[in-house]
């Protein structure tokens, strides 16, 4: 679209909620300034939900009612620093538009302009490498954009907040101290993806540089940027029945009180009050003075810091990275990512070995081929204060057979130490079906032909198409070239494609040929490969 009208910013109001309460839980994992109390994606949701519940009770004729409702809704609603100064940016873009029908591309970049100007007024200390940084560069892009096109303004603004960002850490040590983006940024950048997305009709999302972490107990502890860390306590209260001058001595009141002080009016009769201090009373009392404070909220961040730090709920817990066999390393009481359904993507990776809120992990991967992901997952789990150690194994078998000999008694060291040498007594075999041509240490390869693996190279080839019969014969031909070791225990683990009666003929012909040998058979369903075998 190339004009917004009335409709058009109801439709990115609801959109709005709903990114942010798709993004609320992440936003608040990464929020660590001005003090790290874990709620600016909440505070964002609640803010955002408060401005659409205006909009929606308001009789709206014009675009500019509609803008002007939410920020009238923001503002009476606004949690936290953060919600203050999304209320600030709802307000510059309704100041804008009232004298015109349609928001344009040069509306909404005069918008923009307006609100950079009304969000960094409402600050008393402004600081580089917050969500003011982002605003300010997302605010300029607009305003350099050549085009007067409603669509490019508004992808310019996106780009700009997103490199903006990104570069966030590098301005504020606490961000990358704990490794993560500006919350209060990453939340205006979600408002301006979803903008962009209702103004282009395009999904247009911004990709963090890093994946997020959770926070360490040193960066929960951090001290602010600005202001004193003495302060214990959020203050914030709507006020009305005031005036310009006496909302001037408030203030100044305030800022004599504590830090973060912020004192934003909706440009008619509303004002929102929020300062960190510790004389809980002084703070309201100066509200009495001034007008008539009312929606009075009060949080104390110690409460909030150690809920957070309580991250660790468990000592020890296990991860088996694997492609199938779900069932069966839960029941041994591992959790599992499982490679069928999930791409293995460091972000996710990481996302699994965080989910166990143990303080010691130890990390079975069944697939050599994820080794570079899950080496930066690890990375960062391990710099935000996690104790993750991933034990040499490279097929579910040899999982299975580490996590047979862990022992949650045992120190963490010395079982990882036991699982380790339990894997590494483990033979591995697969039997798979080619996808691709390829040379093999045994010959050529057809797409279609029967592979028998063992230690991850081909060493049996039976010409495609795949038989019952043909399955049968090269599984039985595969464990007879893995005993030749030697062995006492052959596991296998049965894909979606085992033909019937496999476990049954791999006994009968084991029976003759090898009676000493014990065989342990599981159903795995893993898509790509019609079993994996060990040999212990």
């Amino acid at each position: 679209m190339q004009v917004m009208d009335a409709v058009a910013v109801r439709r990115w109001a609801d959109a709005c909620v709903r990114s942010l309460d798709a993004n609320r839980e992440s936003i608040d994992q990464i929020n660590v300034f001005p003090v790290p109390d874990g709620d600016t994606g909440t505070n964002l949701l609640h803010t955002m939900q408060s401005a659409l519940d205006a909009l929606l009770r308001s009789p709206i004729s014009t675009v500019g009612d509609a803008l002007s409702a939410l920020a009238r809704g923001a503002l009476a609603g606004a949690r936290g620093n953060s919600g203050v100064i999304l209320s600030q940016v709802l307000r510059g873009l309704a100041e804008t538009v009232q004298e015109v029908s349609l928001v344009t591309g040069s509306a909404l970049r005069k918008g923009l302009q307006r609100s950079d100007e009304l969000a960094t007024a409402a600050v008393s200390k402004p600081v580089a490498g917050t969500v003011l940084s982002v605003l300010h560069a997302a605010a300029e892009a607009a305003r350099d954009c050549p085009s007067d096109e409603l669509d490019e303004v508004v992808m310019a603004a996106s780009r700009a907040g997103a490199i903006a960002l990104a570069d966030t850490p590098r301005q504020l040590a606490v961000l990358a101290k704990a490794g993560v983006v500006d919350a209060g940024g990453r939340g205006l950048v979600v408002l301006l993806d979803t903008l962009a997305a209702v103004i282009t009709g395009q999904t247009v999302e911004t990709p963090m540089d890093a994946p997020l972490l959770p926070r360490t107990p040193e960066s929960l502890t951090t001290a602010r940027e600005s202001g004193s860390p003495e302060f214990e306590y959020e203050v914030m209260y709507l006020l009305d029945d005031t005036s310009e001058e006496a909302v001037v001595e408030l203030r100044a009141s305030l800022n004599l009180l504590g830090d973060c002080v912020s004192v934003v009016g909706d440009g008619a009769s509303l004002w929102t009050v929020h300062v960190h201090c510790n004389d809980i009373g002084a703070a309201i009392e100066a509200g009495v003075r001034a007008g008539r404070p009312h929606r009075i909220t009060v949080a104390r961040f110690a409460d909030q810091i150690a809920a957070q730090a309580s991250r660790f709920v468990r000592d020890r817990a296990i991860v088996v990275v694997v492609s199938g066999a779900v069932d069966l390393f839960r029941a041994e009481g591992a959790a599992v990512f499982d490679l069928a359904t999930s791409s293995a993507t460091p972000t996710d990776l990481l996302s699994s070995i965080v989910s166990t809120r143990a303080r010691h992990v130890a990390v079975l991967p069944g697939d050599p081929d994820i080794r570079e992901a899950l080496e930066e997952a690890v990375a960062y789990a391990q710099a935000a204060g996690q104790d993750v150690v991933v034990v040499p194994t490279f097929s579910p078998v040899q999982a299975l057979a580490a996590l047979a000999v862990h022992d949650p008694s045992r120190r963490a060291g010395d079982d990882v130490v036991a699982m380790a040498e339990a894997a590494a007594a483990t033979r591995r075999g697969e039997l798979s079906i080619a996808a691709d041509e390829a040379i093999t240490w045994v010959g050529r390869c057809q797409p279609g032909d029967l592979l028998g693996m063992l230690d991850g190279e081909v060493v049996l080839i039976e010409p495609g198409p795949a038989s019952p019969e043909s399955l049968l014969d090269l599984s039985c031909r595969l464990v007879d070239r893995m005993l030749n070791g030697g062995g006492e225990l052959v596991t296998v683990i049965l894909g979606a494609d085992s033909p019937d009666g496999l476990v049954d003929v791999l006994e009968d012909h084991l029976r003759v040929t090898h009676p000493e040998v014990e065989v342990t058979a599981y159903p795995g369903g893993q898509p790509d490969a019609v079993i994996f075998v060990g040999v212990e």
